[in-house]
């Protein structure tokens, strides 16, 4: 296998960000129509209640197989074969199937009940969540091996067509009856789920059909170069492109990405050793879980808000969760590819090739550097800037009262800690040995009845921020454990990928320079206070890239290579 792994994963990133921002755009766009015009409340049964029950299902269902399986393609390619991994994806349905009974009651029975008006509707959306998430999980073995060999472009665009058939199909059922906004939402939702098993198996059909013409015309290329007679067989450029490196791809047809039809005759169904690393990341992937969406699962549990608060909540939850969603989400799962494809979990840095460990450790360096550099300047800003980002966005009646604004601002220290905690966590769960992450689950374990019992005591105490602030304190614990795991792991080799995290003193300056203009201009026009963060802004940038001129460089040199290629 040929493929260069550190560029799939920046191209990866890099077409993630730009997508993911057009269409949360969009999305952000469909809730600010809602707030205005469907009310908060429907808002809240859709973000808050319907979307965790599709987090859940799926989560639970995909992640620790997922991550388990791409470990090892990565580093056990000869004990596990294709036909194994392929049929390890598909225990993501029935493991879903099951995992719905189980919610749906909890969904429809025991969490705080809706509004009479909207009852009929909100158990309609919840079967059509369960059904929506079956339906995508049929794609998961295709999704897999799209992952693997690096079809960085398939994965943005039906993302990407993903949300705008949701948001196409939701828009038009809502704008003609706004009363039926929560049966829009469920329609979408199927109807969505479906885009995704017809556009991967779409592509693959097209592509296997078109490898096989292009191996043909390789063959013959290869017999013609060999006489002198004949003419030669002319393969275009763009076929090259998107074959080259893939004669390990062992896909002949389309039902082979169905369980059992590439298993060998002397293979055993599953792999044992597979097995045992995926009830590892089950354990982990639980508490994950409730680590990620803590504050909706309490939420949801008592009643310490009404709908209407829990979807102001969430709006600004996930205004505040721009960055993680547009940048520090990709970065994560690219970057948590590339560790696995580099780094060994079973044998010691030590022993590991000398070059790709040295490459290993500035990749973390730099991206370390590079998200807490945009959580600072997250935070930075944020302080001046939340009450207006939310009055433009919800208008007056929105931002009423200071609540919004408050949660805004402290969801901007979240920011800078979760951008930390993403890569080095991630980091670390790429290199953990099995063992590593069964004693790392007893942390998580305790880690997230912290985080529960710390969310429901300090939302009694300082209301919404609350949640805000229990989950600072848990991304900090984590923070703490994942960079000593890395400081004991580069230490004897005299590495220090740590370093990345202080992003130097000039930058450091700027941002406080730049902070402490802002918020004196805060109570200007609009227009002034705008323009003054736009012009701090750009200088910070600056002074950044001057900092981390060799930084810049570097992306430029891969950037270019990538655009060639």
């Amino acid at each position: 296998m040929a493929r260069n792994v550190l560029e799939s994963s920046l191209l990866g990133a890099g077409f993630s960000i730009i997508f993911q921002i057009l269409c949360r755009f969009l999305t952000f766009g469909i809730n600010a129509y809602i707030v205005r015009h469907v009310g908060r409340e429907v808002l809240g049964i859709m973000n808050v209640r319907l979307l965790l029950l599709e987090s859940t299902l799926l989560f639970l269902s995909r992640e620790a197989i997922n991550r388990a399986a791409l470990s090892a393609n990565a580093q056990q390619r000869d004990k596990c074969p294709w036909g194994q991994l392929i049929n390890q994806m598909w225990l993501t349905v029935p493991i879903c199937l099951v995992l719905c009974a189980p919610c749906l009651y909890i969904w429809l029975n025991w969490l705080s009940a809706v509004d009479e008006p909207f009852t009929q509707q909100y158990e309609f959306g919840c079967y059509a969540v369960a059904l929506s998430c079956v339906l995508e999980l049929l794609a998961e073995s295709s999704v897999f091996v799209a992952q693997v060999f690096c079809f960085v472009k398939l994965k943005i665009v039906l993302n990407t067509l993903h949300i705008l058939v949701r948001s196409a199909i939701f828009l038009w059922i809502v704008t003609g009856n706004r009363q039926a906004a929560i049966y829009a939402f469920a329609i979408a939702q199927l109807a969505s789920a479906v885009t995704i098993v017809l556009g991967q198996y779409g592509f693959f059909y097209f592509y296997i059909k078109r490898f096989k013409i292009f191996r043909e015309k390789s063959i013959s290329q290869q017999k013609k170069s060999t006489s002198s007679s004949g003419s030669k067989t002319l393969i275009s450029s763009w076929e090259l492109s998107l074959f080259k490196h893939m004669d390990d791809f062992p896909f002949a047809k389309l039902t082979d990405f169905l369980p059992g039809f590439l298993t060998q005759s002397h293979e055993k169904y599953l792999n044992r050793e597979l097995q045992t690393l995926t009830l590892s990341f089950v354990k982990q992937g639980i508490l994950k879980q409730i680590l990620t969406e803590g504050e909706k699962y309490v939420m949801s549990v008592s009643p310490v808000l009404s709908f209407g608060e829990q979807a102001t909540y969430d709006v600004v939850n996930n205004l505040g969760s721009l960055a993680a969603r547009f940048i520090f989400r990709p970065i994560e799962d690219s970057s948590y590819f590339y560790f696995t494809q580099t780094v060994s979990r079973d044998t010691r840095l030590a022993k590991q090739p000398v070059e790709r460990v040295r490459q290993a450790s500035n990749v973390l360096n730099n991206l370390l550097l590079g998200v807490s550099s945009i959580g600072l300047l997250a935070f930075t800003f944020g302080q001046s800037y939340s009450h207006t980002v939310l009055l433009l966005y919800g208008g007056e009646e929105f931002v009423s009262g200071g609540l919004p604004q408050s949660l805004l601002q402290w969801h901007c220290l979240a920011i800078y800690l979760l951008a930390i905690n993403g890569i080095s966590e991630g980091y670390m769960f790429a290199t953990n040995t099995s063992r590593d992450i069964d004693k790392y689950n007893y942390l998580m374990a305790i880690f997230s009845i912290s985080f529960l019992v710390l969310s429901y005591i300090l939302t009694g105490v300082f209301g919404p921020v609350g949640f805000i602030f229990a989950n600072c304190i848990n991304m900090l614990s984590r923070i703490l454990y994942s960079t000593h795991y890395i400081r004991q792991q580069y230490q004897p080799l005299g590495l220090n990928p740590l370093q990345g995290l202080w992003p130097g003193k000039l930058f450091g300056g700027a941002l406080i320079c730049a902070g402490a203009v802002c918020y004196w201009y805060q109570s200007s026009s609009l227009g002034l206070h705008l323009g003054i963060g736009l012009v701090a802004g750009l200088i910070c940038l600056l002074f950044w890239a001057f900092a981390h001129w060799d930084l810049v460089r570097l992306a430029w040199i891969y950037g270019r290579r990538i655009k060639i290629e």
